[in-house]
């Protein structure tokens, strides 16, 4: 979320970020080095060693009936926590999927055991997703349609990180199947004409549409990060989002509407986002009736009541722009437009990052090698892992 473009800074606010690192962060430094410990890299993969902590050791529990239910949820949420956590890492640290050179391009390590003693290796992008499909896959038939919390995974997370990766990867006949399995399982929306605009948080942490929880620590906070006001235009005088997302702070538009109901940012799984999958699939398959659908089931709860006019057309192309349009509106501050943005560049989007840094314009052009983030240089050093080239 600190490098994509749903928000800016100003000067202001820019000089006062507590470390170079978070500067270079935000201006995508070319010289960015990462020395800070702990750091994002370490908090994912102390996910990724809890969760092969539960299944280096469930293994010497014997399953029998009285406990198979147990047994099973446990590896399930064991299984879904380290595919998460290895598609998150692939976002952050790998270059986009590209199915040419997915064999050779550098992707994570992959983490599978306790054993600190082996040595940390770089697999493929594709070995890096190949990962990530096979841990969720095992995962869904281990995991209870409904969790005791969303705090704790499910099949329909499970599902729903399924089509994340298989977005991520372009392969979106994959992508739809998995969105519609997760939507017949968990398919509230909220109307959001049934909440408070005047808030300081209109929405409540847990509501219906979220599916698994998760959220974000960063510099990012409502008191710095602005948003832009071509993003705040273009939402409708009509469309609650544009009250219920956005505030105004010392003449500049804020973000109120994480679904962590405070200034924290929500980023975990929420069902509005799998409508937004599954409608993209559908028109990229040129089956537009059913994508406009989707659409339309979503918006309607978003704009003012009896306001909305449903949105036809039979056009793919038109019905994928306003798809693409309305996912970067609805989940904005939600750790997603980063990927998206990597992706969509391979799909041709040609989308130009831009930041204002004391007078100095700094872009990121597409498919650029900085759109990995470099490995922290203590991983570098210990490991002897190749460093992500800027």
């Amino acid at each position: 979320e600190e490098c994509a473009d749903n928000y800016y800074l100003n000067d202001a606010d820019y000089s006062a970020l507590t470390s170079e690192e978070y500067r270079g962060t935000y201006s995508w430094a070319p010289s960015l080095t990462v020395i800070s410990y702990p750091n994002t890299w370490s908090y994912l993969y102390d996910n990724v060693y809890r969760a092969n902590t539960v299944l280096d050791n469930l293994v010497k529990v014997e399953r029998n009936d009285k406990n198979a239910a147990d047994w099973d949820n446990v590896k399930g949420q064991a299984l879904l926590l380290r595919g998460k956590s290895f598609l998150q890492a692939a976002w952050v640290w790998a270059p986009a999927y590209y199915p040419a050179s997915a064999q050779t391009d550098m992707g994570i390590p992959l983490r599978l055991n306790t054993d600190f003693n082996q040595p940390s290796v770089r697999a493929s992008v594709q070995h890096s997703y190949d990962q990530v499909i096979k841990d969720l896959l095992e995962a869904v038939p281990l995991l209870p349609v409904t969790p005791l919390h969303v705090e704790r995974g499910s099949k329909p997370a499970a599902y729903a990180l399924l089509a994340r990766a298989y977005l991520t990867m372009r392969k979106y006949d994959r992508a739809f199947l998995y969105a519609d399995s997760c939507l017949q399982l968990s398919n509230r929306l909220m109307d959001y004409n049934l909440l408070n605009a005047a808030a300081n948080f209109p929405f409540q942490r847990f509501n219906a549409e979220v599916i698994m929880e998760g959220n974000t620590s960063s510099y990012i906070t409502l008191a710095n990060a602005k948003i832009d006001s071509t993003l705040y235009r273009s939402y409708d005088n009509n469309d609650l989002r544009r009250a219920l997302f956005f505030r105004t702070s010392n003449g500049a538009i804020v973000f109120k509407g994480s679904y962590e109901g405070s200034p924290i940012l929500f980023s975990g799984i929420a069902t509005d986002e799998l409508y937004l999958v599954r409608a993209e699939c559908l028109a990229r398959m040129r089956k537009t009736t059913e994508a406009m659908q989707d659409l339309n089931t979503l918006l309607v709860k978003r704009w003012k009541a009896a306001t909305f006019i449903p949105l036809t057309t039979s056009d793919s192309v038109q019905a994928l722009q306003w798809i693409l349009a309305e996912r970067r509106k609805e989940l904005l501050m939600r750790s997603l437009r980063w990927p998206d943005i990597k992706r969509l560049n391979k799909e041709g989007a040609g989308l130009i990052l831009s930041r204002m840094v004391n007078g100095v314009l700094i872009e990121l052009p597409p498919n650029d090698p900085r759109y990995a983030f470099p490995l922290p240089q203590s991983v570098v050093t210990l490991s002897g892992m190749p460093q992500n080239p800027r």
